[in-house]
């Protein structure tokens, strides 16, 4: 039995292996012009290897346990997969490393997406200026909430007028605004919640909108210098792993080590 373990590691290799191969440029080619005949299917990426496994692994556990078929998640499935991908690989060669590598497996893909949601949540922060003082000069020029919603999401191009755009799509399928915009925090993030408590206040109760946003331009101004500044005092502590791995070693060895050198061979003359 413990023989047959490092051939059957073997055969799952190749097996992930010529699952995984890439396809030759003819079928390529022919699946291109295949996906431009049907712009349907264009839309719909090729799973990958994990999401495989993760689907094939979630119906069996389903299908054991007599629970109904219900469809799986994107995520979960690729997660799943990786787990299983990243215990079989060691298992029969370093039994002792399944385990870690499983929990790493698991973990790695939600830290990554917790990275990735942040990074899209500070850029929405920083684009926040922008949008307010462009909703500044709408609501100034005398166009209702929806209105300058709608021209900021035409007009402006950083992430937050994408996510401004999903609230006028909804508001044009039927949506009231109040109610579309009260979904822009969950997805933007909670820097806008401020701005969207305002326009949710004029959209509902008519509030007056110019001084809140007025008072709000100036308050993300300022977070954004102090944002600024953070960083800046932050640089001179992310150099220190460069300048003492990097150049203090070069420089000792241009500098000092010659010197040393030259000492020792003048004590051996002597």
């Amino acid at each position: 039995m413990t023989a047959g373990l490092p051939l059957l590691w073997m055969a799952f290799v190749a097996a992930g292996a010529f699952i995984a191969r890439p396809m030759p440029s003819r079928v390529a080619d022919l699946r291109a012009g295949a996906r431009t005949a049907s712009p349907a299917t264009d839309a719909l990426p090729r799973p990958r290897v994990t999401d495989r496994v993760g689907i094939a692994a979630i119906r069996l556990w389903q299908r054991v346990s007599a629970r109904p078929a219900m469809p799986v998640a994107p995520e979960l499935s690729r997660r799943v997969g990786g787990v299983i991908l990243a215990v079989l690989v060691p298992l029969p060669v370093l039994p002792l490393a399944a385990v870690p590598a499983g929990a790493i497996a698991w973990a790695v893909p939600a830290v990554a997406a917790r990275r990735r949601q942040n990074r899209a949540h500070a850029a929405v922060a920083s684009d926040m200026p922008e949008v307010v003082d462009l909703l500044v000069l709408g609501v100034g020029a005398g166009l209702s909430v929806r209105q300058a919603l709608e021209a900021v999401a035409r007009r402006s191009r950083g992430p937050l007028a994408v996510h401004l755009r999903t609230v006028t799509a909804d508001v044009a399928r039927g949506r009231r605004l109040a109610d579309a915009l009260d979904d822009l925090a969950a997805r933007a993030g909670d820097s806008v919640r401020p701005l969207v408590a305002a326009l949710v206040s004029a959209e509902r109760y008519g509030a007056p909108l110019g001084p809140a946003l007025d008072r709000m331009a100036d308050e993300v101004r300022g977070l954004r210098r102090r944002r600024a500044e953070e960083a800046a005092r932050r640089v001179p502590v992310k150099l220190l792993f460069p300048l003492v791995a990097c150049i203090l070693p070069a420089f000792a060895l241009l500098t000092v080590a010659p010197l040393i050198a030259g000492a020792l061979k003048t004590l051996r003359l002597r």
